[in-house]
């Protein structure tokens, strides 16, 4: 047996190629932040294993980010992604910091699609600053976007799985930022560890219903959620960088790795699976 030596690049493995399973047919799965990204890749995942599709997006740029936002033409690629694979797919335009709009989103696509069975809260956004330099509509959006947000994807889903009576999943996009105390992203983890604490609690209240809910916890992944003012903030203060280096080789992760995660986490496979934080973090937690 031989060893690479010391320098010598490792060779990256492929992404989760398409699935060959079929664990979702005859089956419902709502994806917020499904225009792009890991909500896009998780909503394309997903059709692929023969689910149906509720797709929200917010579809515009945020007021506080740097980087530009979804667009209703990435949406609606989001759309023509899902049909390939033969299902069907009602998307919406709906922020889920507006309750109201977000339910009658939900209950549009399940009027449509026959029920739901898969709910995944993916929308979420990022901004950097040292903490006590955070404006105060940037801690605002941050709070009301991932957290908020998340707590209303719940309460507009929950109520029509336990009306069905045949259980569920409920698939939370965490991050590293809600298991560690990440520098620059103050608010950021503030959300984060809230989006864990809500799904431990929803995990437990839920069980009896056979309703699981988990989270996913991705470091780094590739994106068009770029944060410039982070690298700024890390180049300036380099005895950070540590604290966002993984174990694994790799950079980052690709939107189809997380996606892979989120669909083992809904699927039976991981039936007495429930209230679980799952690293796909290139080992970084373990630091």
């Amino acid at each position: 047996m031989t060893t690479p030596a010391q320098g010598e690049a490792i060779p990256t493995p492929p992404p989760p190629t398409e699935p060959s399973s079929r664990r979702f047919v005859g089956k419902v799965a709502l994806v917020t932040g499904a225009a792009r990204g890991q909500g896009r890749a998780e909503a394309v995942r997903f059709a692929a294993e023969g689910a149906d599709i509720i797709a929200v997006d917010i579809c515009r740029t945020l007021e506080t980010t740097r980087y530009p936002g979804s667009t209703p033409e990435d949406l609606a690629e989001t759309v023509a992604l899902v049909e390939k694979h033969g299902r069907r797919i009602i998307a919406r335009e709906a922020d889920t910091r507006d309750f109201d709009a977000l339910a009658a989103a939900v209950r549009a696509g399940v009027a449509e699609l026959g029920g739901l069975d898969v709910v995944v809260a993916n929308a979420g956004m990022t901004t950097a600053a040292r903490t006590w330099e955070i404006e105060a509509d940037h801690w605002r959006e941050s709070l009301e976007v991932n957290l908020t947000g998340a707590f209303h994807t719940a309460k507009a889903t929950v109520p029509i799985l336990l009306e069905q009576g045949r259980g569920g999943s409920i698939v939370f996009t965490g991050s590293v930022a809600g298991m560690r105390g990440l520098p620059f992203l103050g608010a950021y983890v503030a959300a984060k560890h809230g989006v864990v604490g809500l799904a431990k609690t929803l995990a437990n209240e839920l069980g009896e219903y056979r309703i699981r809910v988990n989270t996913v916890i991705p470091h780094g992944v590739d994106t068009d959620l770029r944060v410039p003012e982070l690298f700024e903030l890390i180049e300036s203060s380099p005895n950070q960088m540590p604290l966002y280096i993984p174990t694994l080789p790799d950079p980052k992760s690709s939107v189809d790795d997380i996606a892979a995660a989120v669909a083992w986490l809904a699927s039976d496979e991981a039936r007495h699976v429930t209230g679980i934080q799952l690293p796909v973090d290139l080992g970084r937690t373990n630091r």
